[in-house]
């Protein structure tokens, strides 16, 4: 049995029935490698033999009564793999624009609470010959890096499997559910600890205080100033908390659009070489390029950058290997409003710079501490409230989430055929209609856009962007080096 952080349960008090807690991937397969099939009954037994590797797989959550403190993780003791792996099949012709379809209406369901969270599809029918495996996980067992552990477990670097494969699995031990009892006693005893939890945390801000007035980034927005026509070099001294408005920063429906598009690495390379950047800031630059000339399509763009929230792992050594959240965000802007794209590579560069340094001066275990502090029947109630008070959307802190997933560099195979490529499906919020988000493999970065069906109908042409800022940066950057053929994620636009 093991406590949820309040982190964690974050991503549980946030659904609504228009916003999910999981997160997702598409792994496209070439089956050519594969001494047998890949059929529904061999991936089954693939995951059930893996199951040990995978603790999350095997956990369900059990409540507190009331809600007065964090859920706990138990092993289910009716664990069912056949409710958890699935199959179905595309009607033809199999495109990506008809995967993209099948996996926003996979993505928009919600998991269900009394089995472990997690769900798994093999599809069929893909063009050429393809298959394909959609994932889900709730967010509150995973983050980006422990969802590389689920890769890590499930994935072989062969063909032909692991040398263990066959041999018997370590025995289940199975708890029984903690009684009513034992779960308000022990949440009793964890309410009693909030004051000295609240002291701490109260120290570690105030022994972090010295180290952020003297950071250049305190305590602003890095966003530089010639974004806005300003001569000084430094980030913006008087930040709104407000981003600017957009399309996709409205109410979000529970419907949604996926599309997906595969860069070559190499391209990125040569980019980040040439202009003395970096891998992420080149994704940031490529992203405020296709964002601004979708935001161009619709008459839409604002005169001020946009704002977007990134992500960053404060996963330490010793957690490694461990599942849960450790994960914190940075605000950086995106220079949508320049319109020549080596200075928003450059501006990439110094708002991430700058972030980087101010998310530094706090503590990383501050900025898990706070979240302990909301019990899970008012964290619940508030993320309610705030849906329909529309409250984000009002506030608007960022337009987006732009998250980049460092993955394996060397080929990996699914059951013994070859993961092609690896495509995130990440989350949206209320407010934020939009995520961007990364994965590196196999001499590619696979991007995976989310948006709300309704606020981003033409997802797809966005996707189609990022490709063609590729080809505008090299230009720009490596003029003697052609792009290589970027892959398209979808045939229809809309």
């Amino acid at each position: 049995m093991q406590q949820l952080t309040g982190l964690d349960a974050a991503f549980l008090a946030m659904e609504t029935p228009a916003m999910y807690g999981h997160v997702g991937s598409v792994c496209v397969l070439d089956p050519s490698t594969a001494a047998t099939p890949l059929t529904l009954a061999s991936l089954t037994e693939l995951i059930e033999s893996r199951l040990h590797l995978i603790p999350p797989f095997r956990r369900r959550l059990v409540e507190v009564p009331l809600g007065l403190d964090q859920p706990y993780w138990i092993e289910d003791p009716d664990f069912d793999i056949e409710y958890h792996v699935r199959e179905l099949a595309l009607p033809a012709p199999g495109d990506d624009h008809q995967l993209a379809e099948q996996a926003a209406r996979l993505h928009a369901r919600h998991l269900d609470r009394r089995r472990p969270l997690w769900e798994l599809y093999l599809i069929h029918g893909l063009s050429g010959g393809r298959m394909a495996i959609y994932t889900k996980v709730h967010h509150a067992a995973i983050d980006g890096v422990s969802g590389n552990d689920i890769l890590t477990a499930v994935l072989d670097i062969s063909p032909d499997g692991r040398p263990d494969d066959g041999l018997e699995p370590p025995p289940r031990i199975v708890d029984p559910p903690p009684s009513t009892l034992r779960m308000l006693l022990h949440s009793a005893w964890s309410l009693a600890g909030h004051p000295l939890r609240g002291v701490r945390l109260t120290y570690g801000v105030a022994r972090s205080l010295p180290t952020l007035a003297a950071s250049p980034a305190r305590p602003r927005l890095p966003v530089i100033d010639r974004l806005i026509g300003r001569d000084a070099h430094v980030v913006l001294a008087s930040p709104s908390l407000r981003a600017p408005a957009t399309p996709f920063n409205r109410a979000i429906g529970p419907h949604r659009r996926w599309a997906f598009r595969t860069i070559a690495f190499d391209d990125v390379r040569a980019i980040k070489n040439a202009s003395g950047t970096t891998v992420n800031d080149v994704v940031m630059a490529l992203c405020a390029g296709a964002l601004r000339r979708w935001l161009q399509d619709h008459d839409a763009l604002p005169e001020a950058p946009l704002v977007a929230a990134v992500p960053v792992s404060v996963r330490t050594e010793e957690q490694m290997g461990t599942g849960g959240n450790r994960v914190s965000s940075v605000i950086a802007a995106l220079a949508t409003n320049l319109d020549e794209p080596v200075e928003r590579l450059e501006s990439a560069h110094e708002a991430m710079r700058a972030a980087k340094e101010q998310h530094g001066a706090l503590p990383a275990d501050l900025l898990a501490d706070v979240s302990q502090f909301a019990m899970p029947a008012l964290a619940g109630q508030a993320a309610r409230l705030s849906a329909r008070l529309r409250l984000l959307e009002r506030i608007n802190p960022f337009n987006l989430i732009i998250s980049n997933v460092p993955g394996p560099n060397v080929p990996l195979y699914y059951g013994g055929t070859r993961l092609v490529a690896y495509y995130p499906m990440s989350a949206i919020a209320e407010g934020q209609g939009l995520n961007i988000t990364v994965m590196s493999y196999g001499g590619g970065l696979h991007f995976g856009l989310i948006a709300d069906r309704d606020l981003v109908p033409d997802l797809d042409v966005m996707a189609g962007y990022l490709v063609d800022e590729v080809k505008v940066l090299i230009h720009a950057v490596v003029p003697d080096q052609p792009p290589k053929r970027s892959k398209s994620g979808g045939k229809r636009h809309g």
